[in-house]
């Protein structure tokens, strides 16, 4: 787990562009940290308690302060089974609270329950989901030892409770997953159109480093974060369309332009439920 300083406080660490496995330790997502006056905010806590006591231990190696908070971008598995090391080591947890939905759901526990078949032995019986310390309703600043945290509340987009935190001090922007970088997004269930929006809003950022929440930093955010709107408008078109002239699915697949895309990791696995996802969406706008 190499540790990639961004700013003169802020560093980051890179997961693998791939489908978690136990093989990777579920290492699929990108976490960072900044490094404050007298404590460490974390930013998302990774895939497995592994990777986090993992982080615990680069972070010690960098600073001796404590870390005092995780700012959670999203509850997707892959930023979120590595909490309960963080709490355990005295961090106050903060997140939206629209992810309380999904903690509550059938989805969530089932999710776990798979996880801990496929990923394990880093997802056990011992893996359990934590809430937040501190549920935000909205945006929210906060100053942690003499620094600013910007917290945007962008959701529902990538999911119901997406947040992005920008820290003005660095011109950091830790991006969540509403960021994608050298890889093809995971669309879900998410809700493409303000998706798109919540985009266009990180543009009005000043930041000159962008963490994605997969794919290595951006030194240009402006691009990237249009490769992922672009993504997501194509998919809507392509998919729009043939939802309005009741085309088959199969057919709609066959027939739209992936070239631009094709090339990236995971649009083998990826692209086709995305695409499908989308239609399914368009179907609903369209009544």
């Amino acid at each position: 787990m190499p540790v990639e300083p961004v700013a003169p406080h802020s560093y980051f660490v890179q997961g693998q562009a791939a489908l978690g496995s136990a093989a990777n330790q579920n290492f699929i997502s990108n976490a960072g940290f900044v490094v404050t006056a007298d404590s460490v905010v974390v930013i998302d806590a990774l895939g497995s308690p592994a990777l986090a006591t993992l982080l615990l231990q680069r972070i010690a190696r960098i600073t001796p302060k404590p870390v005092s908070h995780v700012l959670v971008t999203h509850y997707h598995a892959d930023h979120i089974y590595g909490l309960q090391v963080f709490r355990a080591a005295g961090a106050s947890i903060v997140a939206q609270r629209r992810a309380q939905d999904y903690l509550q759901s059938d989805t969530a526990l089932r999710r776990l329950e798979a996880s801990r078949q496929d990923l394990f032995p880093w997802i056990d019986e011992a893996t359990r989901l934590v809430p937040a310390d501190r549920w935000l309703d909205g945006d929210t600043d906060l100053r942690i030892g003499g620094v600013e945290f910007q917290l945007r509340a962008v959701g529902p987009s990538h999911t119901p409770e997406d947040m992005v935190v920008h820290v003005p001090q660095e011109r950091v922007l830790f991006a969540g997953d509403l960021v994608f970088r050298g890889r093809i997004p995971f669309v879900g269930q998410a809700d493409s159109r303000r998706w798109i929006a919540a985009l266009d809003r990180l543009l009005a950022f000043d930041a000159r480093v962008m963490l994605p929440g997969h794919g290595p930093p951006s030194r240009q955010p402006a691009d990237d974060i249009r490769l992922t709107r672009d993504y997501l408008a194509h998919l809507r078109t392509t998919m729009g369309e043939a939802a309005r002239n009741l085309e088959p699915f199969d057919e709609a697949y066959r027939r739209a332009d992936w070239s631009r895309y094709e090339t990236l990791p995971l649009f083998g696995p990826a692209n086709r439920m995305n695409a499908y996802n989308t239609y399914l969406l368009m179907e609903q706008e369209r009544d």
